[in-house]
């Protein structure tokens, strides 16, 4: 059992304002992981103090961007050292399975290659020619640090989520507070041990495990000029409007209920493979998950039949057993809540066509839920409409191309989706009408070199590459005389 009496506050380990210590919980059998303290406004405070001092007087932002390319070279190099740590650190508190976990850590090298990658090429400082030649002056256009970060991650994918704000936060110059969920205090705590190692120097960087009031308490403080925020739609709303009234930076990475689009002449063999991954990644508590799948008439209920056989075939179990695919949800509420789900999509009138809410036999202790398949779902029904956040997908036909269109944009949200079919560029035609930040074609991963983030309610601002280090930096215009 791992155990911790200190918050990572300026670079150092420190005593927290309250000793009291949480109970780390393992969602697949209740045991007791670990014991650690959790920040409370207090913490906050001296967090936020540090990063503004070190903003405003400190080194950092007024390091050489090659120098501070080289210490974040440093801490990608310490998370690869460690990387299955990481992922068994992850697997056991938030119950993804092992799996996902360490297919993630790669992923999560690939991301900072990109920013890295992206701050090599950055225009830090241009000089721009006057668009008129008689104009007695030129332009120089410097990117400077916005300030101090508030960057606030979720659960479900805890070394993915920091690094897509904490690395090009401090590519830029900026220093962080780091918000994280207290589900993933162990996991948080080692990288706070990798950001002390890497060299960061003193108030640039704190890691807070904290609760969601102390959270807002983070985003109201004055001396917080950016919130940098992944979680719930529900909740980026509340943070957009408290942000905006200090007028304070903000880029909103938030949900989703994606389509995947399966076009008649599709392979259903590698349509059915590719959404095992695709549609119940990480147990389906995945913002990108395509949980709504559009299958054409003409084939529906060879669909319907594939899915099923796929589902059912799912191991679901222990998530630290590599034979495992699905683990349990995060918390006991969050197992409710989509136990809840199943209820009302059979409420609603949708067919069952797999799962269902009982828990898995044998899997009584953990927060474990069937994964289930619901058939005939209209796109007005709400399990086709809100975000579930578990191993639930739904079905639901279309006729035309733009009946599958009309279908997929049918949503609050615009984050991901997907578009299957033997013709690529069938494919990439429909792919590009579709009204959302990301579409993968027949099954590719998502890329981390082009930007990622949401159209409608599935965010503002994009992450990763050179569109994600933007979001980090102000524009500033000096003129000078042409002599």
């Amino acid at each position: 059992m791992i155990t911790n009496d200190k918050l990572f506050i300026g670079g150092e380990w420190t005593t927290p304002s309250d000793p009291a210590r949480l109970d780390i919980v393992s969602p697949h059998d209740q045991s007791v992981l670990g014991r650690v303290v959790q920040a409370l406004p207090a913490d906050v405070d001296r967090a936020v103090a540090a990063a503004r001092t070190a903003f405003d007087e400190g080194p950092w932002p007024r390091t050489p961007p090659r120098e501070r390319l080289a210490v974040l070279r440093r801490l990608n190099a310490l998370r690869e050292a460690r990387a299955d740590e990481i992922a068994g650190l992850i697997s056991a508190e938030n119950g993804s399975s092992l799996w996902f976990t360490r297919a993630g850590q790669p992923g999560v090298g690939r991301l900072a290659v990109s920013y890295l990658k992206a701050a090599e090429e950055f225009g830090w400082e241009e000089t721009l020619e006057p668009s008129d030649p008689s104009a007695p002056f030129r332009s120089i256009v410097r990117r400077e640090a916005i300030g101090v970060v508030a960057a606030i991650i979720p659960w479900n994918s805890p070394f993915s989520a920091s690094w897509a704000k904490i690395v090009p936060a401090l590519l830029a110059g900026n220093t962080v507070v780091l918000k994280v969920s207290p589900e993933n205090s162990l996991s948080m705590s080692l990288l706070a041990d990798l950001l002390a190692e890497a060299g960061l120097p003193s108030g640039v960087i704190s890691v807070l495990p904290a609760d969601r009031e102390t959270s807002e308490y983070l985003v109201k403080r004055p001396g917080v000029d950016k919130i940098a925020f992944t979680g719930s739609t529900a909740a980026g709303r509340r943070i957009a409007s408290l942000a905006g009234a200090q007028l304070k930076r903000v880029s909103l990475e938030l949900g989703g209920k994606s389509a995947a689009v399966i076009l008649p002449d599709a392979v259903l063999a590698d349509v059915i493979a590719g959404l095992k991954f695709g549609s119940l990644l990480n147990n389906g508590e995945a913002c990108i998950a395509q949980t709504r799948i559009l299958a054409p008439r003409s084939r529906y209920d060879e669909v319907v039949a594939g899915l099923k056989e796929m589902m059912e075939s799912l191991v679901v179990g222990d998530p630290a057993d590599e034979k495992t695919f699905i683990g349990p949800m995060v918390r006991p509420g969050q197992q409710q809540r989509v136990r809840d789900y199943i209820e009302i999509g059979v409420a609603e009138g949708a067919r069952l066509v797999t799962g269902g809410p009982e828990i898995p036999a044998g899997l009584e202790k953990g927060n474990y839920v069937t994964p289930t398949l619901f058939a005939d779902v209209d796109s007005t029904m709400r399990i086709a409409q809100e975000e579930i956040f578990g191993p639930v997908l739904v079905v639901i036909p279309y006729g035309d191309e733009d009946d599958a269109v009309r279908i997929a944009d049918d949503s609050e949200y615009g984050l991901s989706g997907g578009v299957w079919s033997a013709d690529e560029e069938r494919a990439l035609a429909v792919a590009r009408r579709m009204r959302t930040g990301t579409v993968t074609v027949n099954g590719a991963p998502i890329g981390f070199d082009g930007p990622f983030g949401g159209f409608k309610a599935s965010g503002v601002g994009r992450e990763y590459g050179a569109a994600g280090l933007a979001q980090y930096v102000e524009l500033k215009t000096v003129t000078v005389p042409v002599r």
